[in-house]
């Protein structure tokens, strides 16, 4: 019996196979780094051309104009305050903010009644000095007839002179006292008509016609006159022409002349432009921290009312202007060097003619 072989058994190595994603990926990585380097390369060098390029722009005719901006605050021409000339508790109060008010017209109240005591008690006082004017005549009435018959006796050595001297002495003395009592007289009445004014001023009336800006006051409020006049209202006289006060550097102000044309916008309406001319050119220099301005008055026609007092107000003043002349853009005059421009221009025995 044969003895059976054995039987070889092949067995195949078992190696890892790449994924094919892996290979995309990795492949993909390379390209895209190879493409950021090339763009890297590309932008420097453009940027470097841009740098040493220059810009063209059209020579154009036009209209040219030179102008000075600044900044100011809108009011009305002509601001009245109104106050109290006396103390005393406000008892009405007749106009509101917006209120139109004419001359003359009442606005406020305070109470009079002080004043009409003060009346009341001057003329009993006139009167008092009056009678005691009375009196002081009939006195030099009889002083005088006592100095007359003294006087007469005197002559005659009926009476001693000094007698007669006291006579001449009681006469003047009556005298005296008599024009004393008419200047008492002039006194009360005096005293009498100043309570009659402040009664007067118990009622505030409007000083011109205008519109109320301000009200600071209120009805039972009291105010006090003893060191200054305080303010009640205050009036814009007429809001259709109005003002600006500009501040002008010193080196503009040279250029600034009355009857300027001003063009301005306001924040309320930006899309619509207004005008004025310059109409003075104060003398009143202000110094804000070693910068000197000069205040320029504009003034504005307001006939629509769209402007208000306190608006804020961007004015450009033209100071010249030229039409229909060639012009090219501000960038043309100026010219900034490279760096490499300068490092050339910078370095020993540049521009040395040979």
């Amino acid at each position: 019996m044969s003895a059976a072989k054995p039987s070889t058994a092949t067995h195949k190595s078992l190696r890892p196979r790449k994924s094919p994603w892996l290979k995309r990926a990795a492949i993909a990585v390379v390209v895209l780094a190879a493409a950021g380097i090339g763009w890297h390369y590309y932008s420097k060098r453009n940027a470097e051309e841009a740098a040493g390029a220059y810009r063209t722009a059209k020579v154009e005719r036009g209209d040219i104009r030179v102008a000075i901006s600044a900044t100011g605050a809108l009011s009305a021409i002509s601001t009245v305050d109104v106050g109290s000339q006396i103390s005393g508790q406000v008892t009405e109060v007749l106009a509101d903010f917006n209120d139109r008010v004419t001359k003359g017209q009442v606005i406020a109240r305070i109470d009079p009644s002080t004043y009409e005591a003060q009346i009341a008690q001057g003329t009993a006082q006139v009167n008092n000095a009056r009678a005691s004017l009375a009196t002081a005549q009939a006195t030099l009435h009889n002083a005088e007839l006592d100095f007359q018959r003294k006087s007469e006796l005197a002559k005659n050595q009926l009476v001693a002179r000094s007698d007669a001297d006291l006579a001449r002495a009681a006469r003047d003395q009556a005298r005296a006292q008599l024009a004393g009592a008419q200047a008492q007289i002039n006194q009360q009445i005096a005293s009498t008509q100043t309570s009659r004014l402040n009664l007067q001023r118990t009622v505030i009336r409007a000083p011109v016609d205008g519109v109320v800006l301000t009200r600071t006051v209120e009805p039972g409020q009291t105010v006090a006159a003893s060191l200054q006049s305080p303010v009640l209202f205050q009036i814009a006289e007429d809001l259709s022409k109005m003002e600006i006060v500009l501040a002008i550097d010193e080196a503009d102000i040279g250029q600034v002349k009355p009857g300027q044309s001003v063009n301005f916008s306001v924040d309320s309406f930006p899309d619509r432009k207004f005008r004025g001319a310059v109409q003075q050119v104060r003398l009143s220099a202000t110094n804000t921290s070693n910068v000197i301005t000069y205040p320029v008055v504009v003034s504005v026609d307001n006939a629509d009312g769209v402007l208000l007092p306190g608006m804020t107000a961007n004015a450009e003043i033209e100071v010249s202007h030229r039409d229909n002349v060639l012009r090219v853009g501000n960038a043309a005059l100026r010219y900034k060097p490279s760096d490499d421009d300068a490092a050339a221009a910078g370095a020993p025995g540049a521009g040395a003619a040979r």
